[in-house]
């Protein structure tokens, strides 16, 4: 690392502060707008982070480093990338425009190269210990040389440490032993309503300290910390280390003369030495808000320190505005500058007007010189690079043998003969569960693959002669990572894992596993690995009120409901193992597909009568999202339609319906999700002029249009009670819409109307109104 230029660091701090402030500006005060809405952005909260990022990115990273970038300080990365040659000035003016650089930084929708899409607050710090552990992984495997390891930043607003999902991350981290961590925290003391609350500030360091993690507090800048240790300033150093943090703020914003008010009222002789010491109250003003986060030499001096791989928790203290007219008012968070403000900055800033977006336009000869000296050797340079894909065959899957057989079970079988099969597909799946790896069928593979850990852990029992049908040692070269139960770290892992390509080049095949009704618990994690475009299989087992004795609290509902709303994420239920096989077929191929993406499995511990296959013509079908299980006769007047584990009650109804009904079909639906998008796609393209009949709207013209649908799902009947509005055809939704309860199957599927005789009284009340 060279040795660094304070001076030409200090300003690019200013250059950062003003280019943000300006993009900002910009798109609220000078860009046209149509619809009269506010643009917003977060001045403060980029002014608060500019000399940290400064230190950070035009001196610290290397080349390797990843970083996490606080989501309000979006505009400053894109200001770095403006000054290093990477950003347009184009997309700087059209911030939060259409096609322009987002709000918050976006690895698939921002041009320049973003590590990790932040905005969900917590979660793109959290992910950056699942990173660094996956780098462990690929390391050990053989898959990354160590000179190409580097180090996980993740850089935080003090408001992020009350998400809970940052606590459960370093416990899990620390289960782990996870290394080459730095979490920075701009502790500027104020969030979106508040200043925050001092005592909290007080626990941090301990919290973290107790979970393996170095903790660093720059406080005071070089200027301050000497003043304060200076003959006569103790009582201003005790008064200072005391003062609350609303205190601090309102003292900030109001300036000099009242931080000389507020000193001599509390402190009244005590501090003459002090006040005299240090001139007129402009001068006190800039010595009393010289914070460690704002201070190049002090950030410096703790980067260089902290040069291990020993994870370190950096509290910068900062201001919130720094260098702003608003800095350390409380309604500063989504404060704007008014154009009179802007300008008086500009001229402060020595930028002659029109000059604005000259990237270092006021700097003399000389500083300039130095500048582009440091923005030349800055390593972590880089243009955003492609997206790599379609590196690892996918090999047939096999069908698991047997007559009978749950989709669980079926499962299991699966990974357990790609396991013994091996070739490169096997050796790149990843397997991760939170506590429920045994109740999710995924032992078999664990048994054959191991579990991953940095250093050799010993299965006790087995090295007792105990029996037990898992053997678990786990050593540098296992294939599944054991997670505690919390969700969230599940959702975070995956998506670490399934960007795996993107940040280190090799792609990896991740399998999750838990049960399908705390999918909800981790949905906001969920939700933002599949908005980074991670690619990963969930596999969610067991499902429904079919888990029968499991009761209300184990018993899931509206996921399949979930799965349709959620962007990037296929759902397939399958009812039979042969399915499953494909499914996961196909899932694997999304994973490493360009226009793929993830897929959730919902699957069930119930064992089904496997179905006898003519041939394969059900295949393209069921990966569409549905095939005819019974063929209906042209204009058949009804069909069941059904999914999923309670196929057996559908067949049962058919039976006994087909003498009455002639023609009577019966739909297997294997994915709701892929049928809605297909229609919707489809109208689009006919509301354009173009495009074919979407496949559920194929399958459904078999019937006559005004045929009656029954509808059936062990889970919310909108999963499928919306295919009446595909042709017009009446519905009769059934399905639960109310928390389940302990029970055996029949028991449960009469309560709740899924049983053959509740689709039989479906079926005479829809074809009798429909007559």
């Amino acid at each position: 690392m060279t040795k660094p230029d304070i001076a030409a660091l200090k300003a690019l701090d200013d250059r950062l502060r003003w280019l943000s402030s300006w993009t900002i500006h910009n798109a609220n005060h000078l860009r046209p707008k149509s619809d009269g809405v506010k643009v917003g952005g977060h001045q403060a909260s980029c002014a608060s982070m500019t000399a940290i990022m400064s230190a950070l990115y035009f001196h610290a990273l290397g080349p390797n480093d990843r970083v996490a970038v606080k989501p309000h300080a979006g505009p400053v990365l894109h200001a770095i990338h403006y000054l290093l040659g990477s950003q347009s000035l184009e997309q700087l003016q059209n911030f939060r425009g259409f096609g322009g650089m987002q709000s918050y930084p976006s690895r698939t929708k921002d041009k320049i190269p973003v590590d990790f899409s932040t905005g969900s607050v917590g979660l793109g710090v959290a992910i950056t210990a699942f990173s660094s552990l996956i780098q462990d992984y690929l390391t050990a495997h053989g898959r990354m040389a160590p000179e190409d390891r580097g180090r996980f930043i993740a850089l935080m607003g003090d408001a992020e440490l009350d998400e809970g999902n940052i606590y459960e991350a370093i416990i899990e981290g620390y289960k782990h032993d996870i290394r080459n961590l730095w979490w920075i925290v701009d502790y500027n003391r104020q969030s979106l309503d508040a200043t925050s609350t001092d005592r909290m500030f007080e626990r941090f360091d301990e919290i973290f300290a107790s979970c393996g993690w170095r903790t660093v507090e720059l406080r005071y800048g070089k200027k301050l910390a000497k003043a304060l240790k200076a003959k006569g300033a103790k009582p201003v150093a005790d008064w200072l280390e005391a003062l609350p943090n609303a205190d601090f703020s309102a003292l900030h914003y109001q300036g000099g003369a009242a931080w000389r008010a507020r000193i001599e009222a509390d402190l009244g002789k005590k501090a003459d030495a002090f006040l005299k010491a240090h001139g007129d109250d402009e001068a006190l003003g800039a010595l009393m808000t010289d914070l460690g986060g704002h201070c190049m030499e002090t950030l410096i001096e703790a980067f260089e320190a902290a040069n291990d791989d020993v994870p370190t928790f950096f509290i910068a203290w900062t201001v919130k505005g720094q260098g702003l007219p608003f800095a350390g008012h409380k309604d500063n968070h989504a404060g704007l500058m008014n154009p009179t403000q802007a300008h008086a900055l500009r001229d402060a800033m020595g930028i002659a007007e029109g000059d604005e977006w000259q990237p270092l336009t006021g700097l003399g000869d000389n500083q300039r010189k130095a500048v582009e000296a440091v923005l030349e050797a800055t390593r972590i340079r880089r243009d955003k690079r492609a997206r790599s894909f379609g590196t690892v065959p996918i090999p047939a899957l096999p069908t698991p043998e047997g007559e009978e057989q749950s989709t669980q079970a079926a499962f299991g079988r699966i990974l357990l003969d790609l396991s013994k099969a091996g070739g490169e597909l096997a050796d790149r799946v990843i397997t991760t569960s939170p506590d429920v790896t045994v109740s999710t069928n995924l032992g078999g593979w664990v048994n054959q693959r191991g579990l991953f850990k940095r250093r050799v852990v010993e299965d006790v029992f087995a090295k007792a002669k105990i029996p037990s049908a898992q053997k678990w040692g786990a050593t540098d070269q296992g294939q599944h990572i054991e997670l505690g139960i919390a969700e969230s770290n599940l959702f975070l892992m995956l998506a670490a894992m399934g960007l795996s390509g993107d940040h280190f080049g090799e792609r990896l095949f991740p399998i999750g596993t838990l049960y399908d009704p705390f999918i909800a618990r981790g949905l906001d994690s969920l939700n933002y690995g599949c908005y980074q475009d991670a690619r990963f299989l969930l596999v969610a087992t067991p499902s429904g009120i079919t888990l029968g004795p499991e009761g209300g609290a184990h018993q899931s509902i509206n996921p399949p409901l979930i799965a349709m709303g959620q962007p990037n994420l296929r759902h397939y239920e399958p009812a039979y193992a042969d399915e499953l096989a494909a499914m996961m077929e196909e899932a694997f191929r999304l994973i490493d597909d360009p226009d793929g993406e993830s897929t959730y499995l919902r699957l069930s511990t119930r064992s089904l009568d496997q179905k006898a296959r003519a041939d394969d013509s059900w295949k393209d079908g069921a990966l569409k999202g549905a095939y005819w299980l019974r063929e209906p006769a042209e204009g058949a007047e009804a069909a069941i339609v059904a999914m999923g584990a309670i196929m057996p009650e559908a067949l049962a109804a058919h039976e006994e319906l087909s003498a009455d009904i002639p023609g009577l079909g019966l739909l297997n639906v294997t994915s709701p999700d892929l049928l809605h998008r297909g229609w919707t796609a489809a109208q689009a393209s006919r509301w354009q002029g173009q495009g074919a009949p979407s496949h559920v709207e194929t399958l459904l013209s078999r019937l006559s249009p005004r045929a009656g649908l029954v509808t059936l799902c062990d889970g919310a009947p909108a999963s499928l009670s919306w295919l009446g509005g595909v042709l017009g055809q009446r519905v009769a939704p059934l399905g639960v819409e109310k928390f389940g309860q302990t029970g055996n199957l029949a028991d449960l599927y009469a309560a709740y109307r899924l049983d053959p005789a509740a689709i039989t009284e479906a079926a005479a009340e829809i074809l009798l109104t429909s007559s």
